[in-house]
């Protein structure tokens, strides 16, 4: 089978390498095959192939995986051949809190991920995909999909009528617009983009805000809920932007503390994070049974999630290059 590996000492889209490796093994008791179809683009993914994030020399990159079941193992009765599945992002997370293993065995990271044409693997690495999706469609739910959903009915119990505030026009933040207007919630969506801005509009949003032209956005959120600010704030800036989120934020408002695309570290106004009574809640995607909740809800609305963008397996890091230069609306996929 075709797959992308990492190079020896990855930091350069052009170290990635399309190999050819021996066909996945047929499955054992309680595992399944698949032949995956596609994949998709999250800055996780990004971080591992720049050498960003730290990983084994030759590693298959990339967290999200869908397409059909192609074997099946002794034992197995939740999937039949011909199923149409999607990858969990955390293969031994199941269900409660996550543990310890869990954040050392991300595909793609600290094990072997889906840049590959097939995998053998336990049935729990996977869940089904919605009815109707294709590989493309389900293979954005994995890391972006299911990150949404926690920050908005996991950590934080979204009710109709509150609001929302997102940021950019990435994977997770137009994931969050569509769940948060499916559940009946308003939202308020920033970009740098006027062009961008226009299509979030269509997809629902109630109020954007242009943060180049309006740098104070946090602010201007609050005015535009009256002064009484967001229910939720869905943060994928990081250091960059905390600020603003909190000042957008209501008094006992939750900030779903997601991204670092801004940076690692930084200041934080503890004074104002206090004293508005604020919840600031890390959350790194979520559990196999979280995906199960999210997938039962995009089946009950009719969900569809936005695809910017398709790109061919060998060409992997020209999708990545389209990425990082930030021409994407929604998510990346790739075509396996």
């Amino acid at each position: 089978m075709k797959a992308i590996r990492t190079g020896e000492t990855p930091s350069t889209l052009d170290a990635l390498e399309l190999v050819d490796l021996d066909d996945a093994p047929a499955p054992a008791r309680g595992e399944i095959t698949v032949r995956l179809r596609a994949s998709s683009l999250n800055y996780h993914d990004y971080a591992v192939v720049k050498g960003m994030i730290p990983t084994a020399p030759g590693r298959i990159p990339m967290s999200d995986g869908a397409g059909e079941v192609i074997a099946i193992g002794d034992g197995v009765t939740e999937y039949a051949v011909g199923d149409m599945v999607v990858s969990t992002f955390f293969p031994d997370w199941l269900d409660g809190a996550p543990p310890t293993t869990a954040f050392t065995r991300v595909p793609g990271d600290g094990i072997d991920g889906y840049a590959r044409e097939s995998v053998t693997a336990p049935t729990h690495w996977f869940t089904r995909a919605p009815a109707g999706y294709s590989a493309a469609q389900a293979a954005t739910l994995t890391c972006a999909g299911l990150t949404a959903w926690r920050a908005l009915f996991v950590d934080y119990a979204l009710k109709p009528g509150d609001t929302v505030l997102v940021q950019g026009t990435g994977g997770v933040s137009i994931f969050a617009l569509q769940l948060a207007k499916a559940a009946g919630a308003n939202v308020i969506a920033t970009s740098s983009s006027d062009e961008k801005l226009e299509r979030v509009k269509a997809l629902g949003a109630d109020h954007v805000i242009n943060y180049k032209q309006v740098e104070a956005w946090g602010p201007k959120a609050l005015e535009i809920t009256g002064g009484r600010g967001v229910d939720c704030v869905v943060e994928v800036g990081g250091p960059g932007t905390l600020d603003q989120s909190m000042l957008a934020a209501r008094i006992g408002g939750h900030i779903a503390l997601i991204g670092v695309l801004t940076g690692i570290a930084g200041p934080v106004q503890t004074a104002l994070l206090f004293s508005k009574n604020l919840t600031v809640q890390g959350l790194t995607v979520g559990s196999r049974a979280m995906q199960i909740d999210m997938i039962a809800a995009i089946e009950a609305n009719g969900l569809e999630p936005v695809i910017s963008d398709h790109f061919a397996l060998a060409d992997l890091a020209d999708a990545f290059r389209h990425q990082e230069a930030n021409r994407h609306f929604g998510k990346i996929c790739v075509d396996i």
